[in-house]
């Protein structure tokens, strides 16, 4: 059983057939039954024989059996018959529970957990189980939990794509955290803002928001280039380059915002605004163009 974000999916697996009728079914059964009343006489010796054994070691060669692993090695059974034998009982992984998937494949998830449909739920070592998960390409963090008899439930927290980042001419998609996103092909999330240059993912989170603040203006960028790791450059769909200082570029965004919802400066044919001088607005024209008026604190070059 799969949920996912905000809605509710589901992935039942499937439960073991229970139509097989065969002489090899049967003889199936029949070992199953066997190795049940196995595994019964043998918790039975252990609980009678164990203390007696572990007296003997430590009264005479017990410290040869510590350093050859003999006492692990009866350990690591013991624990192996204890599961195959609570299984028999009936803990055995029936459906996965799972909340919090987006993006993240469900075979994946399931390939994870390192226990196969049917198989003993008690095998399923959680710790693990959470560590294989978190190296999916979009788990940021998980937690696994065992539900007796047959539950297991996986709680997810994914990864977000924030931001596409290029560099040298490569595409990544990067998180919050500015991290990239391993295998996240970035062809499928065109629809991300684009920033380009060393630096720029540490920056990245910060940026977009300073850029949202001006809604009206956020519409019009077309990507954000950092520059020498200190400030922006934005590039805006009309190929204007906007230059943001390197302190306050909050309030060179808003003077701009506000500068254009007064005089529309961006229908005018500009090429380049600079906006690093907090007493004014250096503004380049194209070549050839009409000179434009020049409201208070708006400067021109060429």
């Amino acid at each position: 059983m799969v949920r996912g974000g905000g809605g509710m999916r589901r992935l039942t697996l499937p439960l073991p057939g229970k139509s097989n009728r065969s002489p090899q079914a049967a003889d199936a059964r029949a070992q199953r039954k066997r190795r049940a009343r196995r595994q019964a006489l043998l918790r039975l010796s252990v609980r009678a024989g164990v203390p007696a054994v572990l007296l003997a070691l430590v009264a005479g060669s017990g410290v040869w059996a510590w350093q050859s692993g003999w006492i692990a090695r009866q350990g690591q059974q013991l624990t192996h018959a204890a599961v195959d034998a609570a299984a028999e009982a009936g803990l055995r992984l029936d459906q996965v529970v799972v909340s919090g998937r987006e993006r993240t494949e469900p075979d994946a998830i399931l390939a994870a957990l390192g226990i196969r449909q049917g198989g003993p739920i008690l095998g399923l070592d959680p710790a693990s189980a959470k560590r294989r998960l978190e190296r999916l390409p979009w788990v940021k963090t998980a937690t696994v939990e065992r539900r007796l008899p047959g539950t297991v439930r996986i709680d997810l927290t994914e990864r977000a794509p924030l931001a596409l980042w290029q560099l040298d001419g490569a595409l990544s998609v990067i998180d919050r955290a500015g991290q990239r996103i391993d295998r996240a092909a970035p062809e499928a999330h065109a629809n991300l803002p684009l920033l380009v240059g060393p630096g720029a993912p540490a920056h990245a989170e910060k940026l977009l928001a300073l850029l949202a603040r001006e809604p009206e203006m956020n519409a019009r960028v077309k990507a954000a280039v950092r520059v020498r790791d200190r400030r922006w450059n934005i590039v805006l769909r009309n190929g204007v380059e906007v230059q943001l200082p390197a302190e306050t570029p909050s309030r060179a965004w808003s003077r701009l915002a506000e500068i254009e919802r007064k005089y529309g400066v961006l229908q005018r044919d500009i090429r380049m605004i600079d906006l690093r001088l907090p007493d004014r607005m250096v503004v380049r024209m194209a070549p050839g163009s009409k000179p434009m008026s020049e409201p208070r604190g708006i400067g021109e070059s060429t």
